[in-house]
């Protein structure tokens, strides 16, 4: 019987390559159709016997369709030992087949058994991996595609895998220096919750007794008190029906892009993200660089890596002049996202053939400037933290006790 060779999406979004027998084309696709898959190439296979039956992808497709998510640690863990068998001089399937065998997550492994079926039936490891979309990296399957041009496919693992390591490195830094300030914020939202909706009220009914009358910033904080106690359900549902109405439209192209433009806007922290934003890109496109991988295609999947659509959408305009034979220095110029410092330091990586190099110093020059600005950013921040939710905690405060002042003037006239 006939193979072809078909590149497939499945239900759940999930794009394998697979080599299918049938009669005809006709039948393949309407074998395909009915089992929910989309069929989005075909051509005539080579005749191996490792070609699969339509029954069998059939049961291929139904094991990939379970939800789940691979984690960075998991998929990083993955490679350490995926590269330390392959120092060892295991075959690639061997490796797979260990791997398998230990790993945990059941969507992973599930991804890992279908990474490993198209693996024997001659299908590149980078495509396998590619075929999995938005599962693993785009900058991950191309590394490997220029490992497996060159042979070095285990140096190109580690390469990557110190790309990981540096980057989480920089999210740890970012996460930890905002700890601080936001466990103290939400300290300080919970203490005025408290405060307005448990102790006002209660000091409230104590001086009704009295009959004196209120002082003004008593009676605006009594009635916040007390419109917050009485439309306490209310307001929290009216707060998480607007954060997720946000979240859902944040997750939109649109929302994105706009909620990436106000980040960048931000006094501070607008920095940061944008510097941020660069150490991604300069240590991407070095990583791929140094795999091997041709300049035009490195640009387009590092500009990819871009966490913030803004600053990605300017740095992915260099691409067409690159292709047209611009120098990478002047176009990234052009686009006035990167210091006069980072041009001239790539600009001399593109002169002498050390761009991988360059572009590395780069990353690490914007990554010492995101640490000194946060460490002055929280200098900065916590004080003022400080100083206004200390206000607003005195002004409740100064509320409850002024009554007391009024009471007492009456009692002695």
């Amino acid at each position: 019987m006939p193979e072809f060779v078909c590149r497939i999406g499945t239900s759940d979004g999930t794009v394998v390559t697979r080599t299918v027998e049938a009669a005809d084309e006709a039948g393949l696709r309407a074998e395909l159709a009915r089992q929910g898959a989309r069929l989005f190439s075909v051509r005539a296979g080579n005749g191996r016997s490792v070609a699969a039956s339509a029954a069998g992808l059939a049961s291929r497709l139904g094991s990939l369709r379970g939800r789940g998510r691979v984690k960075v640690h998991e998929f990083l863990v993955f490679n350490q030992e995926l590269v330390a068998l392959l120092k060892a001089g295991l075959p690639v399937v061997t490796g797979f087949e260990i791997l398998i065998e230990r790993q945990e997550n059941a969507y992973f492994k599930r991804i890992l058994l279908d990474v490993k079926e198209q693996l024997v039936s001659g299908v590149a490891l980078s495509d396998a991996f590619l075929s999995h979309g938005d599962a693993f990296p785009r900058l991950y399957a191309t590394s490997l595609k220029a490992g497996e041009r060159s042979g070095e496919v285990e140096k190109v693992l580690r390469r990557f895998l110190g790309y990981q390591k540096i980057l989480g490195q920089v999210k740890r830094k970012v996460t930890g220096a905002m700890a601080y300030p936001i466990v103290l914020v939400s300290l300080s939202i919970t203490l005025i919750f408290v405060l307005m909706s448990y102790v006002i009220p209660k000091f409230t009914e104590f001086y009704e007794g009295f009959g004196a009358d209120m002082p003004l910033l008593t009676v605006l904080v009594v009635g916040a008190a007390t419109f917050l106690r009485a439309h306490l359900l209310e307001i929290l549902l009216g707060v998480a029906a607007a954060l997720f109405a946000f979240d859902r439209w944040r997750r939109t192209d649109r929302g994105r892009r706009a909620v990436d433009g106000v980040l960048l806007k931000l006094p501070a922290v607008g920095s940061v993200l944008h510097q941020f934003a660069l150490s991604q890109f300069a240590r991407a496109l070095a990583t791929l660089v140094g795999a091997g991988t041709p300049l035009v295609t490195a640009l387009e999947i590092s500009t990819g890596s871009i966490g913030n659509r803004r600053i990605s959408d300017a740095v992915a305009s260099v691409v067409p002049r690159v292709r047209e034979g611009a120098e990478l220095w002047r176009s990234l110029e052009q686009t006035g996202q990167l210091t006069s410092l980072a041009v001239e330091m790539i600009k001399v990586g593109e002169a002498t053939g050390a761009l991988e190099e360059m572009l590395t110093n780069v990353s690490d020059f914007y990554d010492e400037a995101i640490e000194a600005r946060l460490q002055t950013i929280i200098n900065l921040v916590e004080p003022i933290i400080l100083i206004v939710m200390g206000g607003v905690i005195a002004t409740i405060l100064l509320s409850v006790y002024l009554p007391m002042f009024t009471i007492l003037s009456s009692i002695r006239g």
